[in-house]
């Protein structure tokens, strides 16, 4: 994996990348590794789309708190970036205004990709619970939706959510 960075040398590097005028137009998610070293991935409309499916439904179904889309979280594997999160209210209340985020929101949720590995996504769950998360949902390209907390996955969400399959056509 290289050599780690501390939370705080993560923190600072995070606000260099945020004030880059060269790095605010790109169409790609930036992320940092525990080297501090600068990952990208590009967008894709399917990715996107699934991403605005779960969004929607968390909005719709979950009370008390707010969707937050693409927000930066300090872990042990760098400043990662779920491309969906739910964050109770007391949550927002705690957090304000910091970035990248010391402890993850609640739920957190990747979209899968082509590129990305099953150990890259086994790496970014455990990160992301052991920050805080106590859920972290896989979804894949077509919105089907592996649901994970402390314990491993589990069949469903334990929060009192249920995500439709996408509409036909949809993804």
């Amino acid at each position: 994996m290289g050599n780690t960075t501390s939370p705080d040398t993560l923190r600072l590097r995070w606000a260099e990348i945020e004030n880059d005028p060269s790095l605010r137009d790109l169409p790609y998610k930036i992320e940092l590794n525990a080297a501090g070293k600068l990952e990208m991935s590009p967008a894709s409309y399917r990715h996107g789309r699934v991403q605005g499916y779960i969004a929607v439904e968390l909005g719709k179904q979950l009370q008390g708190g707010a969707v937050l889309g693409e927000v930066p979280i300090v872990t042990a594997i760098g400043v990662r970036v779920p491309d969906v999160a739910w964050a109770s209210d007391d949550y927002i209340s705690v957090v304000d205004e910091i970035s990248p985020l010391p402890r993850a929101p609640e739920i957190c949720v990747e979209v899968m990709s082509p590129s990305n590995s099953a150990q890259e996504m086994e790496e970014k769950t455990r990160a992301y619970l052991a920050v805080g998360a106590q859920e972290v949902w896989l979804a894949s390209a077509d919105g089907t939706i592996r649901y994970f907390d402390a314990a491993g996955e589990r069949g469903s969400s334990a929060f009192p959510i249920s995500i439709p399959p996408m509409p036909q056509g949809a993804a």
